[in-house]
């Protein structure tokens, strides 16, 4: 059978102009409703690679072993993957390109929440559209309000919200490295069968404009080397979410299955095989992720920032790789007011990123290797007043779970006076060092959630 297979980027370019065609039509005129596959709003590596993936495998044109090769099989639904950010956002995330100059990607092919809102704007209906959610597993904010009923499937690591029906066509929810490995997994098999051989299949266009797969029985190493691009993004945010499979209490068997199924991907490509380097690759990408230098100071908490509701608060978390240092050192250049103190002019910035998402309760997340190579971790947390009794809540529950230990990093900041204005008032505001190193934002987030969740005593 000749193998069925198509590049990466030439597919994303097809499933965008697809996606772009429905959005121009009155009507829905695919034969099946369109599934888009999605991330989480903080939009990291992770979510990116599980949704290009997801989208990639589900849409290869295989078909069962035992189908009739007299009769051509359907063409298969068309899966587009969302970035779940505006375009803009993209120049936020130096790992991305890091990652596209090894596989082909162009960015101009992704499809993101710019496309989308056009595709809502032009007033398509919620059933021409049907939903997979991956590294989160409940729909949230103006997306969540309109498609959660949508919503047919998961693969998800986090903690499990319960939005997503026990008897969806795929429910994947269960403690993984990285949410790549995991949809590694679920779909392995497909992407077998496809590279296995297919029935036949026409490489004319198909009725979705997602056709024209490439039949490359003449040029096996063609199709191997478009596998290898493909397992090279699904490793890079299996690698930085697992620090290359040592990070300690984070790594699973699905992880090192995952790595050890793609690097043979990668070796059976001649092209790619040659010098590579699975190290090398894991530090590319981790200094490109940490290259936030140029950054200001609101756009560092935007990179990889996540926004909940509860009791009708807002929650944020913003992930950070550098020291608290470094983000107070960014909002003191970019203050206004050289007579505070630096403790008050951070709470003040803080405050107007706050009062832009209409936050009550809002938390700093770092994660860095420090100079003598050792990998730490520090939460920052501020909260209106509303937020007051949920944060004390948090602070007593959550700090020997999370290995707290009260924190001086802002304070110590060199040439800022001492005193504070007696007449500006300072919000609720801690910060700590997180001892329990292995503890992200998948851990904490559902901490600070539940303690917002309750009634005050």
């Amino acid at each position: 059978m000749p193998r069925i297979s198509i590049s990466l980027s030439t597919f994303l370019s097809r499933a965008k102009t697809a996606f772009l065609s429905l959005s121009a039509s009155s009507t829905n005129p695919f034969q099946w409703p369109l599934t888009i596959v999605t991330g989480n709003s903080a939009a990291d590596l992770d979510s990116l690679t599980s949704a290009l993936l997801y989208a990639y495998i589900r849409s290869l044109p295989f078909s069962p072993a035992n189908a009739d090769p007299k009769n051509q099989p359907p063409p298969p639904p068309l899966y587009v993957p969302l970035l779940n950010i505006p375009r803009a956002d993209l120049a936020l995330r130096p790992e991305f390109q890091a990652v596209f100059r090894h596989t082909g990607i162009l960015a101009e092919g992704l499809v993101t929440l710019d496309e989308f809102e056009t595709f809502i704007d032009k007033g398509s209906r919620t059933e021409d559209t049907e939903w997979v959610l991956v590294d989160h597993n409940k729909l949230q904010g103006a997306l969540g309000e309109k498609f959660s009923s949508r919503v047919r499937g998961v693969v998800d690591h986090h903690e499990d919200e319960g939005a997503v029906p026990m008897d969806a066509e795929t429910r994947v929810i269960e403690k993984c490295g990285s949410c790549t490995s995991l949809v590694i997994r679920t779909l392995r098999a497909s992407w077998e069968d496809a590279a296995a051989g297919g029935t036949g299949l026409s490489s004319g266009p198909a009725p979705h404009a997602q056709g024209e797969f490439t039949l490359a029985e003449d040029d096996e190493n063609v199709t191997r080397g478009w596998d290898a691009q493909v397992a090279k993004m699904a490793l890079a945010s299996i690698l930085i979410d697992t620090a290359n499979l040592t990070a300690e209490g984070k790594v699973e068997r699905a992880d090192r299955d995952a790595v050890a199924f793609l690097e043979a991907k990668i070796a059976l490509s001649p092209k790619d095989a040659v010098g590579w380097d699975r190290g090398a690759f894991y530090r590319e990408v981790e200094a490109a992720k940490a290259d936030i230098e140029g950054l200001g100071f609101r756009d560092v908490l935007r990179k990889d920032y996540k926004q909940w509701i509860e009791k009708g608060l807002g929650l944020g978390i913003s992930s950070v790789v550098k020291p608290l240092e470094f983000v107070a050192r960014k909002a003191l250049l970019e203050g206004t007011d050289d007579d505070e103190d630096a403790e008050t002019e951070f709470a003040a910035k803080i405050g107007g990123f706050m009062a832009e998402r209409d936050l009550t309760v809002f938390a700093i997340m770092t994660a860095f290797t420090s100079d003598a190579g050792h990998f730490q971790r520090e939460l920052y947390l501020q909260a209106l007043s509303a937020g007051h009794a949920a944060a004390s809540r948090f602070t007593e529950e959550a700090g020997k779970e999370l290995g707290l230990e009260n924190h001086h990093a802002i304070q110590e900041l060199q040439g800022r006076p001492g005193a504070m204005k007696a007449e500006r008032e300072r919000p609720w505001q801690k910060m700590w060092i997180q001892r329990e190193v292995g503890k992200s934002r998948k851990q904490v987030a559902p901490l600070l959630r539940r303690a917002m969740g309750r009634e005050s005593a």
